[in-house]
């Protein structure tokens, strides 16, 4: 599908009912098997050209979007019905990033696990934060080694400066 972001995959699929009246859009793949392990998978895509992003979810040992009633009022879609959909990983990935903070995070496992594990937001914030300093070489590699700090230690955010 054109204006697909990289590594987004595009498929078709029926929506069937899921488990206490829920609509599922079920996956035709593992998401690890194109995203790679992970805890979690935030992603962001399109529905029959609807805005959706959410994590998908292994129900009985299948992968599925869960659409709620309100989303699927709103887009006019239920059990049964056949959409395209587009989906990728949500908000900045370790492929993507600037070379030192993807070396930074290589080299601490468990730092680069957690950024893949939390919401874009938590992600982005801390990239715009490190990106501030392009002009000072020391405080960028400074906020680089705060940042995996951080992470190892599972912090979604920087603690707040105290007054």
């Amino acid at each position: 599908m054109a204006g697909s972001p990289p590594c987004a995959r595009a498929f078709q699929t029926i929506l069937v009912s899921g488990p206490g009246g829920a609509v599922l859009a079920p996956l035709p793949f593992d998401p690890a098997d194109i995203w790679g392990l992970r805890l979690v998978y935030h992603l962001a895509g399109k529905l029959n050209g609807m805005d959706w992003r959410g994590v998908p979810e292994e129900i009985r040992g299948d992968w599925a979007l869960r659409l709620g009633p309100a989303w699927r009022r709103d887009c006019g879609l239920g059990a049964g019905d056949r959409v395209d959909v587009i989906l990728a990983l949500e908000g900045p990935q370790r492929a993507g990033l600037a070379q030192d903070i993807q070396a930074a995070l290589e080299a601490r496992p468990e730092a680069s696990g957690f950024f893949d594990e939390i919401a874009q937001f938590y992600r982005t914030a801390y990239v715009k934060w490190i990106e501030a300093t392009r002009r000072s070489p020391e405080k960028r590699a400074e906020r680089i080694a705060m940042v995996v700090e951080l992470l190892a230690d599972r912090q979604k955010q920087r603690p707040a400066k105290p007054d």
